[in-house]
C-alpha cells in the first residue's frame, strides 16, 4: 500500500486572515518503506510572510518572490498524492491551507477520508503528554538535530519515522462490548468480522523491511 507523508509551511496561521502556503513537502512510502519518490516545492504566496511564520521557517518575502505559484504546481502535486493515504501531523492545519489553495484555483478539495492524522494517534496513545513532532522524536529517540527551522521536507522525513514507531507500538483495540452487541443481532454474519483478505509479503520485501526497521526504528523507553 502506498502512502504519502505530507507537510506544509505557510505565511501564517489562519486562512481566514488570508494566509497562503509557501512550501509543500511529500515523501512516498510503500509498505512503510520510503520509495525515494518525493515531491517538494517553494511557492510564491503573493502576499507577505508574517513575523511569527518567518521565525518558524525562515522563508523571507525576497526568497519566495521568484518561486512558482500554487496554480503552476497544482496538477503535479495532485497527481503525486492521487489514490494514496496521506499522513499529516495536525492535519486540520495543513488541510485548511491546501484546500484553500485548491479552492482559489477552482480545484476539488482533498477529502478527509484519505487522511491519517498522527497528532490524533499520538494524543490517543499518550494522553496528557507532549505530542508535537519534536516531543515524539524525543520519545522515540529519533535524531531531529537537522531541524533548526521548520522545513517541509525535513519535517516529512522525521514524521515518517514517527509514524512507523506509532504504528509499531500501537496496541490492538478489540472492543468486546461492541463485539457482543454485534453477535447478538439476528442477522449476524461471522464473515463480517472475521473475513479479511491477507496478502503475504515476499521474502525480498520482508528482508527490505527488516533492514529499514533496523536502521530507523528506535526502541521506546517510557
Amino acid at each position: 500500500m502506498k502512502e504519502v507523508i505530507l507537510d506544509t509551511e505557510t505565511t501564517g496561521l489562519s486562512v481566514k486572515d488570508g494566509h497562503r502556503v509557501v512550501e509543500i513537502g511529500c515523501i512516498e512510502l510503500e509498505n512503510l518503506i520510503p520509495t525515494k519518490k518525493n515531491f517538494h516545492c517553494y511557492l510564491n504566496p503573493e502576499r507577505k510572510v508574517s513575523e511569527k511564520a518567518l521565525k518558524i521557517h525562515g522563508y523571507t518575502d525576497e526568497f519566495l518572490s521568484d518561486k512558482q505559484k500554487f496554480k503552476e504546481i497544482a496538477d503535479e502535486f495532485l497527481d503525486f498524492i492521487k489514490e494514496k493515504k496521506i499522513i499529516i501531523h495536525n492535519a486540520e492545519f495543513d488541510l485548511a491551507h491546501l484546500n484553500n489553495e485548491l479552492s482559489l484555483i477552482g480545484k476539488s478539495k482533498i477529502v478527509k477520508d484519505n487522511i491519517v492524522d498522527t497528532l490524533e494517534i499520538a494524543r490517543e496513545k499518550f494522553p496528557g503528554s507532549g505530542v508535537s513532532l519534536d516531543a515524539l522524536c524525543k520519545r522515540y529517540n529519533i535524531d531531529s538535530s537537522r531541524r533548526k527551522k521548520h522545513t517541509a521536507l525535513i519535517d516529512c522525513e522525521l514524521l515518517a519515522k514517527v509514524y512507523i514507531n506509532l504504528l509499531d507500538q500501537r496496541e490492538p483495540s478489540l472492543n468486546f462490548t461492541q463485539l457482543d452487541t454485534i453477535t447478538n443481532k439476528k442477522n449476524f454474519n461471522e464473515r463480517n468480522i472475521y473475513e479479511k483478505k491477507i496478502i503475504l509479503p515476499t521474502n525480498v520485501e520482508l528482508e527490505e523491511h527488516k533492514k529499514f526497521l533496523k536502521s530507523n526504528l528506535k526502541k521506546n523507553f517510557f
